[in-house]
């Protein structure tokens, strides 16, 4: 089993691999946590006097002509113009009132992953891990990456196809006792016993020195479901969720807060004609990326030894032709990632 890499090899590969995407927006791919995310959004509220009230769940939302009102579990309510459902794939918003028909479906994918301070790692490990590793087994793909460019601490995580959890836990968990981890690391340690050289060592490494694993079936919701209805507009998961695999769930999220502060920072535009617009501009991209999520989600099934040799060849076929003809400078399979919502013209 050899390492299949997707940052690692020539200096020369690596750039092309990032050419299109810097030609244009002067930089290749950016890891951001997503609690220093956060952190911004939150310190950008509170310079713009917005006030953010946690513990919060919604129990009813009533739709009117003049407004919308929402009630809340402690009896509490609160009136506005819009609704903006951000409430993530098993929204009540949509599942109570834009669109109560559609339900999420279990992708049949499931991942585990965990942070490692970099600390608690070789020195070897730590100077492998350059970009996003990426390695196929028979059982699914394990990748490691920096949790960001110039942090020390690593971020892995191995998605395989397993059957829906008997408990129907629909958001996944955290385990930290000894015993529950330790029955998360045994059989991927065991998958990954075929992993030779310094990276299988390394993988090794990883995942023996992991205290904490996190386990989370994944859920999507298929194309075609209704967005808005009356006062009320879906944003992010509650609208499109899809599989993590191309890497873009937060990205469409920001997207369609983007398009739609400007949809309605235009007073004279009706409603009506926001909710128009803003299906009828992010619909086909989200679509694009969801078959594209779906597509990447395909090197993570389970494989025999001769279909882990052809999916390895495949890529390997596919990156070294990108390599030697250039296509990556051209922005070649990069076309969704070179994309500013703010261009797009209302």
């Amino acid at each position: 089993m050899s390492p299949f890499t997707l940052y690692k090899g020539k200096p020369s590969a690596r750039k092309t691999m990032l050419g299109g995407r810097a030609k244009k927006i002067g930089f290749g791919y950016v890891r951001i946590k997503r609690t220093d995310l956060v952190d911004v959004l939150l310190e950008a509220a509170n310079e713009a006097g917005i006030e953010i009230r946690f513990d919060k769940r919604v129990t009813q939302i009533d739709d009117r002509a003049d407004g919308v009102t929402v009630t809340f579990k402690d009896g509490s309510t609160d009136t506005s113009d819009v609704l903006l459902g951000c409430d993530g794939i098993h929204s009540f918003v949509r599942r109570s009132w834009v669109d109560p028909a559609q339900t999420s479906e279990y992708s049949g994918l499931a991942g585990l992953g965990s942070v490692i301070a970099g600390s608690d790692l070789s020195p070897e490990t730590r100077a492998q891990t350059l970009g996003l590793e990426a390695t196929m087994t028979e059982e699914g793909l394990i990748a490691v990456t920096r949790c960001t460019q110039s942090s020390g601490d690593l971020y892995w995580f191995f998605t395989k196809e397993v059957p829906i959890p008997a408990s129907g836990d629909r958001d996944g968990w955290e385990v930290q006792g000894k015993d529950e981890v330790e029955g998360f690391k045994a059989p991927l340690l065991k998958i990954l016993e075929k992993a030779q050289g310094e990276w299988g060592d390394s993988l090794r490494e990883i995942v023996s020195k992991t205290s904490v694993v996190k386990f989370y079936p994944i859920h999507r919701l298929h194309p075609g479901g209704t967005w808005s209805k009356g006062r009320c507009i879906l944003v992010g998961d509650a609208a499109h969720a899809m599989s993590p695999h191309a890497g873009q769930g937060v990205s469409m999220a920001l997207e369609d807060v983007f398009l739609l502060s400007r949809l309605l920072k235009d007073n004279s535009r009706p409603l009506n004609q926001v909710r128009e617009k803003y299906d009828e501009i992010r619909r086909p991209r989200v679509n694009a990326i969801f078959d594209l999520a779906a597509e990447n989600g395909k090197s993570r099934k389970k494989a025999g030894p001769w279909g882990l040799w052809l999916k390895e060849s495949v890529a390997s076929v596919a990156l070294n032709l990108s390599w030697a003809l250039g296509v990556e400078r051209l922005g070649f399979r990069q076309k969704h990632l070179i994309y500013d919502i703010d261009e797009v013209e209302l």
